[in-house]
């Protein structure tokens, strides 16, 4: 099997075990987290959009910082670390009692996710050739997002079980939360990254470190090409908000929360059966076309989810915005991890990750804010934003970053 498939590498198997069961142990959570928050605790729609959108600013500040690290120590102590905070963040949501310890839990949750998601995305690429990061990457994501299929499946049967009660899933959460971490052990590291033995051995000669290194000046280093896609898909996650909110919109119109978790169920399934398919294209066509394609999909289900109240109408729009997921999420991180060179890999998937995670916290503020009775402005408005971003990346993908399928800069 590693003949012939070489970006089938030990790190990417061991790392996308790794995301399952941690992505088990936050998606069992999150469909449940907004009625959770309204309805058990009584906080108001602001709140759910203002939680997310605070955890997900926190994320992206500790991505940036995260990702310059990354490309100077060992990034699996970084990884451990990560998914350690994760778990503890899950412990504080299973015992809350005010929305107050939610927004705690989820800022120390997504907090991990900074720490851990630039490391391991930098590490995940080693070894792997530029044009098969697609669908190496696109393997990861599926392995991730079973996680998210198990994860509410569970929850789903144990809440029938236990008579509709909610905090039980959150106390069951944290297991396999801590199996992730104990699974990061397997991970395997040859030394320090490039750009750190680079510097090292430029100190020692008394050289100027090189090109590669993550210096104060490394990420104004990075190529425009890097910089006009970061640009683009950033002004994307303006509109972007977070998912909690069109899982609210669902009990807005109706769902019960049985129904909201089935939902959900379906939506990961979907998103994890296309993330390899959709790495793999984005490996043979232009990935700003691969995901301007995924901003239809976006634009389909938010404009269709604001404007219908029809149930099996917003199941299946549901579905269509898993479609949008699985062609964007890998194929994002692949399009960035070939602008730069191996030794800035973390640096780079820092500033992205950071960029997009600041701008889904602005939109998780206006759209909560926004939200009214039914989310159904925001829904339209995001939705019609999209549509144009998707139109002009679909029908001239070039502009964006020209070719993309390979790093033209030195190594």
């Amino acid at each position: 099997m590693t003949e012939r498939r070489p970006w089938l590498t030990r790190n990417l198997v061991v790392l996308s075990g790794v995301s399952f069961l941690q992505d088990a142990a936050s998606e069992l959570v999150y469909p449940v987290l907004p009625i959770f928050l309204t309805v058990t605790l009584g906080a108001p729609a602001a709140v759910v959009g203002a939680i997310e959108g605070m955890a997900e600013g926190v994320a992206a500040v500790t991505k940036l910082v995260a990702g310059r690290v990354a490309d100077r120590v060992r990034r699996r102590p970084l990884i451990g670390a990560g998914y350690g905070l994760a778990a503890l963040g899950k412990v504080l949501v299973a015992v809350a009692t005010v929305w107050p310890v939610v927004l705690a839990g989820r800022v120390v949750d997504r907090f991990g996710k900074g720490v851990r998601g630039t490391p391991r995305d930098a590490l995940l690429v080693v070894g792997i050739p530029r044009e098969a990061r697609g669908r190496a990457i696109g393997f990861h994501r599926m392995a991730d997002t079973m996680g998210a299929v198990v994860g509410p499946g569970l929850g789903l049967a144990v809440y029938e079980l236990l008579d509709h009660h909610i905090r039980p899933l959150l106390l069951i959460a944290i297991a396999p939360a801590v199996l992730s971490v104990l699974l990061v052990a397997a991970v395997r590291e040859n030394g320090p990254p490039v750009a750190a033995r680079r510097v090292g051995t430029a100190k020692t000669a008394g050289e100027t470190p090189p090109v590669g290194a993550p210096s104060a000046a490394a990420v104004e280093q990075l190529s425009p090409s890097f910089w006009r896609v970061v640009l683009v898909l950033t002004a994307f996650s303006l509109v972007n908000f977070p998912d909690a909110l069109l899982l609210l919109r669902l009990h807005d119109i109706g769902f019960g929360l049985a129904t909201i978790i089935g939902a959900y169920i379906t939506y990961n399934a979907v998103y994890a059966a296309l993330s390899y398919p959709a790495g793999a294209l984005s490996d043979r066509w232009p990935r700003a076309r691969v995901f301007g394609a995924g901003l239809l999909f976006f634009a389909t289900a938010y404009v269709g989810l604001g404007a219908t109240r029809d149930h099996a109408a917003a199941w299946v729009l549901l579905t269509v915005y898993g479609a949008f997921t699985a062609f964007t999420d890998g194929v994002g991180k692949a399009w960035i991890s070939t602008l730069v060179p191996d030794g800035r890999q973390g640096s780079a998937q820092g500033v992205f990750q950071g960029a997009i995670g600041a701008a889904v916290l602005l939109a998780g503020v206006w759209a909560g804010l926004a939200w009214g009775g039914d989310g159904q402005v925001p829904l339209l408005v995001s939705g019609a934003i999209g549509a144009v971003i998707a139109a002009w990346l679909v029908v001239a993908p070039r502009s964006v970053a020209g070719r993309t399928t390979r790093y033209a800069g030195t190594p």
